[in-house]
């Protein structure tokens, strides 16, 4: 009997980290499903990558900071695949301004997009786990939801939320064979830190001297949610050193 592949569905898996992630899952041997916003043409050219590697892999293309399109979408995942084994919950958006200047849209969009998410997806993919009794959840949260940033209240505050999440999960869910961490990147070079300014400032910073890059992130979620049978409730900073 040939063994069962694992089943991965990484939201926000069209582009950037959560494309790397999912490669990364998919060279570990498991079928990857990719959930996207809007840009098809980047998540069919990821959902191509992911096949030649010899993934079973679809892109679904739902809002995640809609319960009902989640439920929905969920649905069809479990209907087609039988079973989810890892849980990337990557999909997030950043709407900067300093707080004085943040209107409620900006704060409401990140909030939902970045944390309300998480609970929508993490819901119908937790009870499938706990049917199978194992399970690996990774939460992408962020360096700055650990110190804060200026201009990010709202991102820092829903990336802080992440790691309560996830070490309350991690609790509830440990007697049932299900793991849940999450990975906080430092400064990535990703389409969203591209227009960063002051650079060499934050080089200045980090021990590494260096931006981390997209793979960084994709081996140290591969561990988590593939390799760290007894780690649970963790943050780890992939940061470079940046906050020692």
């Amino acid at each position: 009997m040939s063994e069962i592949r694992k089943v991965a569905l990484v939201t926000g898996g069209s582009r950037g980290i959560g494309k790397a992630c999912a490669i990364e899952l998919a060279k570990a041997g498991c079928d990857v499903v990719i959930n996207y916003a809007g840009n098809a043409d980047a998540a069919n050219k990821t959902v191509e990558e992911l096949k030649a590697l010899g993934s079973n892999s679809e892109a679904y293309k739902f809002d995640v900071s809609n319960q009902e399109e989640v439920n929905e979408n969920i649905a069809k995942i479990i209907e087609k695949y039988g079973r989810i084994d890892v849980l990337l919950n990557n999909a997030g958006i950043t709407c900067d301004d300093l707080f004085i200047r943040m209107d409620a849209d900006k704060w409401n969009a990140v909030i939902n997009t970045n944390l309300n998410s998480v609970f929508y997806v993490s819901k119908p993919v937790v009870k499938l786990m706990m049917k199978q009794r194992s399970g690996a959840i990774v939460n992408t949260t962020s360096v700055v939801g650990l110190y804060g940033n200026p201009g990010q209240a709202n991102y820092s505050s829903a990336k802080a939320g992440l790691v309560g999440f996830t070490k309350s999960l991690a609790k509830e869910l440990g007697s049932r064979g299900i793991r849940v961490n999450a990975v906080a990147p430092g400064f990535i070079a990703t389409d969203m830190t591209k227009d960063l300014g002051n650079t060499d400032e934050y080089m200045k910073m980090i021990p590494l001297k260096r931006m981390g890059e997209a793979q960084d992130i994709a081996k140290a979620v591969k561990f988590l949610a593939l390799d760290a049978d007894y780690v649970t409730g963790q943050v780890l900073q992939v940061d470079g050193g940046l906050i020692i």
